[in-house]
Protein backbone atom coordinates (compact mmCIF):
# COMPACT_ATOMS: atom_id res chain seq x y z
CA UNK A 1 0.00 0.00 0.00
CA UNK A 2 1.53 3.46 -0.40
CA UNK A 3 1.80 5.82 1.75
CA UNK A 4 -1.44 7.67 1.12
CA UNK A 5 -3.54 5.07 2.68
CA UNK A 6 -2.82 6.86 6.49
CA UNK A 7 -4.47 9.33 4.96
CA UNK A 8 -7.58 8.01 4.32
CA UNK A 9 -7.66 6.14 7.74
CA UNK A 10 -7.20 9.62 8.94
CA UNK A 11 -10.41 10.66 6.90
CA UNK A 12 -12.51 7.84 7.64
CA UNK A 13 -11.50 7.66 11.35
CA UNK A 14 -12.38 11.68 11.77
CA UNK A 15 -15.98 10.82 9.96
CA UNK A 16 -16.61 7.81 11.96
CA UNK A 17 -15.36 9.28 14.96
CA UNK A 18 -18.11 12.16 14.50
CA UNK A 19 -20.67 10.30 14.15
CA UNK A 20 -20.12 7.34 16.58
CA UNK A 21 -17.70 8.80 18.85
CA UNK A 22 -18.43 6.32 21.36
CA UNK A 23 -17.24 3.57 19.49
CA UNK A 24 -14.54 5.20 17.23
CA UNK A 25 -11.22 6.04 19.05
CA UNK A 26 -10.14 9.64 19.41
CA UNK A 27 -7.56 11.33 16.72
CA UNK A 28 -5.37 13.93 18.49
CA UNK A 29 -2.81 14.58 15.30
CA UNK A 30 -1.66 13.51 11.92
CA UNK A 31 1.21 14.54 10.14
CA UNK A 32 0.54 13.30 6.28
CA UNK A 33 3.85 13.62 5.14
CA UNK A 34 5.37 11.17 8.11
CA UNK A 35 2.37 8.82 7.52
CA UNK A 36 1.81 9.16 11.46
CA UNK A 37 -1.73 9.21 13.20
CA UNK A 38 -1.61 10.18 16.94
CA UNK A 39 -4.90 8.59 18.57
CA UNK A 40 -6.59 7.11 21.84
CA UNK A 41 -4.16 4.02 22.99
CA UNK A 42 -6.81 1.58 23.78
CA UNK A 43 -5.43 0.41 27.10
CA UNK A 44 -5.73 -3.08 28.76
CA UNK A 45 -8.10 -4.69 28.29
CA UNK A 46 -8.97 -4.16 24.98
CA UNK A 47 -7.75 -6.62 22.44
CA UNK A 48 -8.54 -7.68 19.03
CA UNK A 49 -12.12 -9.63 18.23
CA UNK A 50 -10.43 -12.13 16.52
CA UNK A 51 -8.88 -13.70 19.37
CA UNK A 52 -12.64 -13.55 21.20
CA UNK A 53 -13.70 -16.82 18.94
CA UNK A 54 -10.32 -18.86 20.28
CA UNK A 55 -10.25 -17.48 23.65
CA UNK A 56 -14.41 -17.73 23.89
CA UNK A 57 -15.01 -14.91 25.95
CA UNK A 58 -18.06 -13.32 25.86
CA UNK A 59 -19.21 -10.02 24.96
CA UNK A 60 -22.53 -9.65 25.82
CA UNK A 61 -22.55 -5.68 24.46
CA UNK A 62 -20.98 -6.46 21.02
CA UNK A 63 -23.97 -6.90 18.90
CA UNK A 64 -25.48 -3.48 20.29
CA UNK A 65 -22.40 -1.78 19.99
CA UNK A 66 -21.30 -2.83 16.17
CA UNK A 67 -25.36 -2.74 15.32
CA UNK A 68 -24.76 1.12 16.77
CA UNK A 69 -21.84 1.88 14.96
CA UNK A 70 -22.99 0.64 11.66
CA UNK A 71 -26.46 2.41 11.81
CA UNK A 72 -24.77 5.96 12.65
CA UNK A 73 -22.16 5.51 10.22
CA UNK A 74 -23.99 4.09 7.09
CA UNK A 75 -27.13 6.31 7.11
CA UNK A 76 -25.72 9.30 8.26
CA UNK A 77 -23.49 9.08 5.00
CA UNK A 78 -26.28 7.85 2.82
CA UNK A 79 -28.07 9.58 0.64
CA UNK A 80 -31.34 8.95 2.93
CA UNK A 81 -29.42 11.90 5.44
CA UNK A 82 -27.00 13.65 3.17
CA UNK A 83 -27.77 15.53 -0.13
CA UNK A 84 -26.20 13.29 -2.84
CA UNK A 85 -23.56 15.85 -4.34
CA UNK A 86 -21.62 16.04 -1.05
CA UNK A 87 -21.10 12.39 -0.90
CA UNK A 88 -20.71 12.62 -4.33
CA UNK A 89 -17.40 15.03 -3.46
CA UNK A 90 -16.73 14.52 -0.34
CA UNK A 91 -13.34 12.60 -0.67
CA UNK A 92 -12.37 14.38 -4.69
CA UNK A 93 -9.95 16.92 -3.40
CA UNK A 94 -6.85 14.45 -3.32
CA UNK A 95 -7.78 12.69 -6.33
CA UNK A 96 -8.02 15.07 -8.78
CA UNK A 97 -4.90 14.25 -10.33
CA UNK A 98 -5.71 10.40 -10.20
CA UNK A 99 -9.00 10.77 -12.31
CA UNK A 100 -7.79 13.45 -14.80
CA UNK A 101 -4.82 10.09 -15.22
CA UNK A 102 -7.95 7.97 -16.00
CA UNK A 103 -9.80 10.38 -18.04
CA UNK A 104 -7.06 10.66 -20.82
CA UNK A 105 -6.31 6.83 -20.44
CA UNK A 106 -8.80 5.46 -23.62
CA UNK A 107 -7.59 1.80 -23.09
CA UNK A 108 -7.76 2.18 -19.67
CA UNK A 109 -11.31 3.29 -19.67
CA UNK A 110 -12.64 1.08 -22.31
CA UNK A 111 -11.05 -1.97 -20.13
CA UNK A 112 -12.97 -0.48 -16.97
CA UNK A 113 -16.33 -0.49 -18.73
CA UNK A 114 -16.24 -4.11 -18.87
CA UNK A 115 -15.99 -4.64 -15.36
CA UNK A 116 -18.78 -2.32 -14.59
CA UNK A 117 -20.50 -3.76 -11.74
CA UNK A 118 -23.65 -3.04 -9.42
CA UNK A 119 -20.92 -2.94 -6.50
CA UNK A 120 -19.10 0.06 -8.47
CA UNK A 121 -22.00 1.47 -9.11
CA UNK A 122 -23.76 1.59 -5.48
CA UNK A 123 -22.11 4.23 -3.61
CA UNK A 124 -24.73 4.79 -1.04
CA UNK A 125 -22.98 5.06 2.24
CA UNK A 126 -18.97 6.09 3.66
CA UNK A 127 -18.54 2.55 4.46
CA UNK A 128 -15.29 1.31 6.57
CA UNK A 129 -14.24 -0.88 3.92
CA UNK A 130 -12.40 -3.39 6.08
CA UNK A 131 -14.79 -4.30 9.09
CA UNK A 132 -13.37 -8.19 9.90
CA UNK A 133 -12.99 -8.98 13.09
CA UNK A 134 -9.61 -7.81 13.13
CA UNK A 135 -10.73 -4.22 13.01
CA UNK A 136 -12.34 -4.25 16.22
CA UNK A 137 -11.06 -4.13 19.59
CA UNK A 138 -13.42 -4.75 22.63
CA UNK A 139 -13.73 -5.26 26.30
CA UNK A 140 -17.15 -6.46 28.21
CA UNK A 141 -17.98 -2.97 28.24
CA UNK A 142 -16.17 -1.34 25.28
CA UNK A 143 -16.31 -1.84 21.49
CA UNK A 144 -14.15 0.31 19.13
CA UNK A 145 -13.71 0.07 14.92
CA UNK A 146 -10.17 1.03 14.25
CA UNK A 147 -8.34 0.30 10.59
CA UNK A 148 -10.41 2.31 8.27
CA UNK A 149 -7.77 2.84 5.70
CA UNK A 150 -9.63 1.92 2.81
CA UNK A 151 -12.78 3.71 4.10
CA UNK A 152 -15.01 4.65 0.63
CA UNK A 153 -18.29 5.69 -0.79
CA UNK A 154 -19.64 2.01 -1.90
CA UNK A 155 -23.19 -0.64 -1.44
CA UNK A 156 -24.24 -0.39 2.49
CA UNK A 157 -24.27 -4.05 3.11
CA UNK A 158 -20.68 -4.55 2.47
CA UNK A 159 -19.59 -3.82 5.89
CA UNK A 160 -22.53 -5.94 7.54
CA UNK A 161 -21.70 -8.37 5.18
CA UNK A 162 -17.86 -8.10 5.62
CA UNK A 163 -18.68 -8.54 10.03
CA UNK A 164 -20.98 -11.06 9.41
CA UNK A 165 -19.43 -13.71 7.39
CA UNK A 166 -16.20 -13.16 9.56
CA UNK A 167 -18.67 -14.11 12.51
CA UNK A 168 -19.79 -17.10 10.66
CA UNK A 169 -16.11 -18.44 9.72
CA UNK A 170 -15.20 -17.60 13.30
CA UNK A 171 -18.21 -19.87 14.02
CA UNK A 172 -16.71 -22.57 12.21
CA UNK A 173 -13.62 -22.52 13.04
CA UNK A 174 -14.61 -23.79 16.29
CA UNK A 175 -14.50 -27.56 15.42
CA UNK A 176 -10.42 -26.88 15.54
CA UNK A 177 -10.43 -25.11 19.19
CA UNK A 178 -12.97 -28.10 20.79
CA UNK A 179 -12.19 -30.95 23.19
CA UNK A 180 -14.26 -33.39 24.60
CA UNK A 181 -15.75 -31.25 27.63
CA UNK A 182 -16.87 -28.70 25.56
CA UNK A 183 -17.72 -28.45 21.70
CA UNK A 184 -17.63 -24.51 21.32
CA UNK A 185 -20.30 -24.52 19.22
CA UNK A 186 -23.47 -23.67 21.89
CA UNK A 187 -22.17 -20.20 21.31
CA UNK A 188 -23.82 -20.20 18.18
CA UNK A 189 -26.57 -18.68 19.78
CA UNK A 190 -24.57 -15.61 20.40
CA UNK A 191 -24.36 -15.47 16.29
CA UNK A 192 -28.29 -15.51 16.28
CA UNK A 193 -28.43 -12.63 18.79
CA UNK A 194 -26.24 -10.96 16.49
CA UNK A 195 -28.12 -11.64 13.51
CA UNK A 196 -31.36 -10.37 15.07
CA UNK A 197 -29.53 -7.21 16.22
CA UNK A 198 -28.48 -6.42 12.98
CA UNK A 199 -31.86 -6.70 11.92
CA UNK A 200 -33.01 -3.87 13.93
CA UNK A 201 -30.84 -1.49 11.68
CA UNK A 202 -34.31 -1.63 9.55
CA UNK A 203 -35.95 0.18 11.92
CA UNK A 204 -33.31 2.77 12.07
CA UNK A 205 -33.68 3.56 8.30
CA UNK A 206 -37.80 4.01 8.77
Amino acid sequence: MTKERAYFEYLGLKEEGRLSPEHVPEVYHFDRTMSLIGMRYLEPPHIILRKWSIARIEYPLLAEHMANFMAKTLFFTSSFFVQLPSTKGTFSPYLDRDAEAVREDNLLKLEVAELKSKFCERAQALIHGDLHTGSVMVTRESTQVIDPEFAFYGPMGFDIGAFLENLILAYFSQDGHADQANDRKVGFLLYVYWLCTLVALCGFYT
